[in-house]
C-alpha cells in the first residue's frame, strides 16, 4: 500500500454477516466490552480518598494501582492480538471476559492494596488484553463497507469514550451510595452480561492452532514497556533511577525490534511484523491514538485528584463534575457516522485535537483560580467533544490500512499504543500532581497540552480523504512503504 490513502468508491454490495443481517446483536457485546474496560481505567479516580482510607494506603498507592492496570493492558495487547489467530477471535474474547470477571470479584473483596493490585491491575489487565483485540478485529472483518465500519467503530469508540469519561460519575454514584467495592461488583455483573450476549457473535475466520507464537518477543515487548513506564513513575522519587529505567526500557524495546527483524530474515514469524511500521498513514494514526488516550486519562486523573485531595470533594461530587466531559464525548462520538460521510479523516482528527487543546486552555484558565469546582465544566465539555470527534477516525484509519490477514497484529498494536498512552498519561500527570497537589495542577495540565500539540502535529501530516476499505487493501499492506 502506498503511503497515501484515497477515498474508496461505493461499497461493492452489502457488507457480509451482521452488516446486513442485524448488527445490533454483534455490536452490543463488542461495545459493552470496550465500555467496561475504559470504565475500569477511570472510575478509580474518584475513589482515591475512599480506597486510601479503607486500605490504609496513600494517593500514590492508588495511582500505582491505576497505572499498573493500564500498563498491563498495554504490555500484553500485542500478544493478545496475536493469540486471536491461534485460538480464534471469539474464544479469546470470552476467555478475556472470564479472567476479567475473576479479577473484578477479587478486587471487590480485597483486604489490602496488594490483592487490589492483583485483582484490578493484573487480572483485569490480562483479561482486557485478551478481549479487546478481538473487538476491533471482529468489527473490521464483519463490517467491510467504509460507512458500515465507521458506524461500528463509532458505536464501539463512543462506548469506550463514555466508559472513560463517565467512569468517575458512575464510580462516584456507586461509591457514595454503597461503597467503592460495589463498583467492582458492577464490573463483574456487566462482564457476565457480555458473556451471555457473546454467544451469538460469529467468528468469520477459522482458528489456526498450529500458528507459531513468538514467546521471546512477548517477553521482550512486555518487559520493555513495563520498565519504560516504571521509569516515568520513579521520576518523583529518584531521578537517577528513573533515567536508568527509561534507558533500560528503550534498549529492551530496541532488542525486541531487532529480534523481530532477525526472525523475519530467517523466514520465521515474529510477534509483530516490522512491515506494519512501513505504512506512513498507519504510523501517524497510531501516534494520534496514543496522544488522545494520554490526554483523556491524564486529564481524568489530574482533575479528579485535584478536586478530591485539594478541594475536598467526595466521590459523587467529583463524578458529577465530569458529566460535562461525558456529555461532550457522547454527543460527538454518536455523530461519527455522519462526520465520516461529510469530512475527511484528517479533518476530523486535526479538528478534534484543536478543540481538545482549546478545552485544556479553558480548563486551566477557569478552574485553577476559581472557588467554584463547576468552573471545570466548560473545559471538560470541550475536551470531551474534541476527543469524541477524533477517536473513531483514528482507529478507522489504522485498522483500514491493512488486510484481513494482518488484522490480529494491527489490532493488538493499535490497542497497545492506545493503552500505553493511557498509562503514560496517568503516570506523567500523576507524578507531577502527587508531588504537590495544591500547586502542581497547572503544571500537569500544561504538560498534557504540550503533548497534545504532538498529536495535532501528527494529524496534520495525515493524507486527506477517507480511510481505505479493507477489501481494497488486502494483500497490499505488506508492501507498504
Amino acid at each position: 500500500m502506498s503511503d497515501h490513502t484515497t477515498p474508496p468508491g461505493p461499497a461493492s454490495g452489502p457488507a457480509p454477516g451482521p452488516a446486513t443481517g442485524g448488527p445490533r446483536h454483534v455490536l452490543l457485546p463488542l461495545a459493552l466490552a470496550q465500555f467496561i474496560c475504559s470504565f475500569a481505567g477511570s472510575n478509580m479516580n474518584v475513589m482515591i480518598n475512599d480506597i486510601s482510607e479503607d486500605l490504609d494506603t496513600t494517593v500514590q498507592g492508588v495511582q500505582t494501582a491505576i497505572t499498573i492496570f493500564l500498563l498491563v493492558m498495554a504490555a500484553l495487547m500485542i500478544p493478545g492480538g496475536k493469540l486471536t489467530d491461534r485460538y480464534g477471535r471469539k474464544r479469546c474474547f470470552q476467555a478475556g471476559l472470564a479472567v476479567y470477571g475473576v479479577g473484578a470479584l477479587l478486587s471487590a473483596f480485597a483486604p489490602g492494596l496488594g490483592l487490589l493490585i492483583l485483582g484490578n491491575s493484573v487480572l483485569e489487565g490480562i483479561g482486557t488484553a485478551l478481549l479487546i483485540p478481538p473487538v476491533y478485529i471482529l468489527a473490521t472483518l464483519l463490517y467491510t463497507g467504509v460507512t458500515d465500519r465507521a458506524r461500528a467503530f463509532g458505536a464501539i469508540m463512543a462506548m469506550g469514550g463514555i466508559g472513560a469519561a463517565a467512569g468517575p460519575l458512575i464510580g462516584g454514584l456507586i461509591t457514595t451510595a454503597i461503597s467503592w467495592r460495589a463498583a467492582f461488583v458492577f464490573q463483574a455483573l456487566i462482564v457476565g452480561l457480555i458473556l451471555l450476549l457473546s454467544r451469538r457473535v460469529p467468528d468469520p475466520l477459522p482458528a489456526a492452532p498450529t500458528a507459531s507464537f513468538d514467546i521471546r518477543g512477548t517477553v521482550l515487548s512486555s518487559v520493555g514497556l513495563i520498565v519504560l513506564v516504571t521509569g516515568i513513575l520513579a521520576v518523583d522519587d529518584n531521578a537517577w533511577l528513573a533515567v536508568a529505567l527509561l534507558a533500560a526500557g528503550a534498549l529492551i524495546l530496541l532488542w525486541f525490534f531487532r529480534s523481530a527483524r532477525a526472525m523475519e530474515r530467517a523466514g520465521k514469524e515474529p510477534l509483530l511484523s516490522t512491515s506494519l511500521f512501513h505504512n506512513r498513514t498507519s504510523n501517524l494514526g497510531l501516534i494520534t491514538q496514543h496522544v488522545q488516550w494520554l490526554v483523556l486519562m491524564g486529564v481524568s486523573f489530574v482533575v479528579a485528584a485535584y478536586l478530591q485531595v485539594v478541594r475536598g470533594y467526595n466521590a459523587i461530587e467529583t463524578g458529577v463534575i465530569f458529566t460535562a466531559a461525558t456529555v461532550g464525548l457522547l454527543a460527538s462520538s454518536l455523530a461519527a457516522e455522519r462526520f465520516a460521510r461529510r469530512r475527511a479523516q484528517r479533518t476530523l482528527i486535526t479538528g478534534g485535537f484543536a478543540i481538545t487543546l482549546g478545552g485544556l486552555v479553558v480548563l486551566l484558565a477557569m478552574s485553577g483560580g476559581s472557588a467554584s469546582a463547576w468552573a471545570s465544566s466548560p473545559g471538560l465539555f470541550l475536551i470531551g467533544v474534541g476527543l469524541g470527534v477524533m477517536l473513531t477516525p483514528s482507529v478507522n484509519i489504522v485498522q483500514s490500512s491493512f488486510g484481513e490477514d494482518e488484522q490480529g497484529e494491527i489490532s493488538g498494536l493499535s490497542r497497545s499504543v492506545s493503552n500505553l498512552g493511557s498509562s503514560v498519561g496517568t503516570a506523567i500527570a500523576g507524578t507531577i500532581l502527587v508531588a504537590d497537589p495544591a500547586h502542581a495542577y497547572a503544571a500537569a495540565l500544561i504538560t498534557l497540552a504540550a503533548l497534545g500539540l504532538v498529536g495535532l502535529g501528527a494529524a496534520t501530516l495525515l493524507p486527506g480523504g477517507a480511510a481505505p476499505n479493507v477489501a481494497t487493501t488486502r494483500g497490499r499492506a505488506a508492501g507498504a512503504g
